[in-house]
């Protein structure tokens, strides 16, 4: 009986020293990080790219935002947070809504994904950690940079609810 449970406790140990690792090394690395930001990239304009140009404009009831309007304001988000709080330069490149083609939106979308990952990497590490006031909350800058994917993330879950909604299959997504 005793070696029982002396095989049990060490199981419960080495599995608790192994979740205890891998919780210190949740969090990525810049390199992760910016792999990660690429496919998010590419993610988004895929699904743009799946919307038939006749449903662009479809929204899900009054007040929501069309489809081009949450891919649109991925783009116009990443672009803006990064300026404003990740100590981005004018990103010198914008973009009319209302006449722009699916391609333009495209192209507009993958510049403010690159504008945001050059501003990212150009960050000093020592502003990362700096904690600014971004919409009323004390965050570093590192944690807008997660706000900023979790916030592509968002839109673009509502931009493939308007694709199922219009009988569009999503692309499959990329994980890594």
């Amino acid at each position: 009986m005793k070696r029982k449970l002396d095989t049990l406790l060490k199981v419960l140990f080495s599995g608790l020293m192994v979740f205890a690792f891998a919780t210190a090394s949740a969090q990525t690395t810049m390199e992760e990080f910016m792999a990660k930001w690429e496919n998010s990239k590419q993610f988004t304009i895929d699904v743009l790219n799946k919307m038939p140009d006749s449903g662009m404009d479809y929204k899900t009831d009054p007040e929501a935002m069309t489809f081009k309007e949450q891919i649109h304001h991925i783009g116009s988000a990443v672009a803006g947070i990064s300026q404003g709080y990740l100590m981005g330069q004018d990103p010198g490149f914008s973009i009319d809504l209302a006449s722009a083609s699916k391609a333009e939106l495209a192209d507009y979308v993958g510049k403010c994904f690159d504008y945001a990952a050059a501003t990212m990497k150009a960050l000093p590490a020592d502003k990362a950690g700096e904690v600014i006031e971004v919409f009323g909350n004390q965050v570093s800058r590192r944690q807008v940079m997660a706000l900023l994917m979790d916030h592509s993330t968002h839109h673009r879950g509502a931009a493939i609810a308007y694709l199922r909604a219009n009988g569009v299959t999503p692309p499959a997504f990329v994980g890594f």
